[in-house]
């Protein structure tokens, strides 16, 4: 088994890092055999389909994205459905979710909105760390909704999900207010594309990462300009701290702050309504 591993390692490392070779190669053996990596370490059998795990190498080779294939991913503590419709949740946004679950509220049972909700996975998290907390989800994509939804059941969480468009936005979410507003809306600019490797640009949605060069505040500005909560947490592109931070000014936001991410990046803005 190990060395089927070695030989899967080697494969995948003709295109990806040592190291990311290394972590899906695991994952793609633990999927296959149902096992956990001490049981495969300590030589448990499980049952492998040879065939099987090289069509999976080649689909990985093809920079198709392991969870797709898949159809899941462990994130934050969490197991999640992930298909095309939604983005594959990254290790930033656990860290925005951690942010918000820390937060010091005066009132125990905080109303929670999150736009562009996607998978679920920050509604869900925070549901999660505060099962006491009322937490809606929106999206503008049915088919990200209905795994969101699929997501909550999964995770043992009741979480309100909705589909809305927040350029045009109806009611009951228009008439409601909430304490917080969290979104990781797409800030990705167009220019950035390429940069960009293929298992992002080929398969995740280009609607939930991208904007244009000419307005990449777009969402996060609208989201803004709705005033629909009394604290707000964006996820945000490096790029633009500054830029962001001016326009909640502009807008009547105070107590801006920019929190960085693990790597040093600026990666969340916070802000509350005046």
């Amino acid at each position: 088994m190990k060395e089927l591993i070695h030989h899967i390692t080697a494969q995948l490392a003709t295109v990806y890092p040592e190291d990311e070779a290394q972590a899906l190669a695991w994952w793609l053996m633990e999927e296959e055999t149902g096992l956990s990596r001490s049981q495969i370490l300590t030589g448990c059998k499980g049952t492998t389909n040879f065939a099987h795990v090289q069509e999976i190498v080649e689909r990985i080779l093809h920079f198709e994205p392991i969870q797709y294939i898949f159809g899941h991913t462990l994130w934050n503590g969490l197991d999640l459905k992930v298909t095309p419709a939604t983005l594959i949740p990254r290790p930033e946004t656990a860290e925005l979710v951690e942010r918000i679950s820390y937060f010091k509220f005066q009132i125990s049972n905080c109303r929670v909105l999150d736009i562009g909700t996607g998978s679920g996975c920050i509604a869900i998290g925070i549901k999660k760390a505060h099962p006491e907390w009322e937490v809606t989800g929106i999206d503008i994509s049915e088919e990200a909704i209905e795994v969101a939804k699929e997501n909550a059941k999964r995770n043992g969480v009741e979480v309100e999900f909705l589909a809305a468009d927040i350029f045009n936005l109806q009611s009951p979410i228009s008439n409601l207010q909430y304490d917080i507003v969290v979104s990781n809306p797409p800030y990705i600019c167009e220019s950035e594309k390429a940069s960009m490797r293929p298992n992002v640009l080929d398969y995740e949605p280009a609607t939930a990462l991208f904007v244009p060069d000419n307005d990449p505040l777009r969402f996060y500005r609208r989201i803004a300009e709705l005033k629909l909560g009394k604290h707000l947490f964006f996820e945000i592109n490096e790029a633009y701290p500054d830029e962001l931070s001016a326009m909640l000014s502009e807008l009547g936001y105070t107590d801006i702050q920019i929190t960085n991410d693990i790597y040093g990046k600026p990666r969340i803005i916070e802000a509350r309504m005046a």
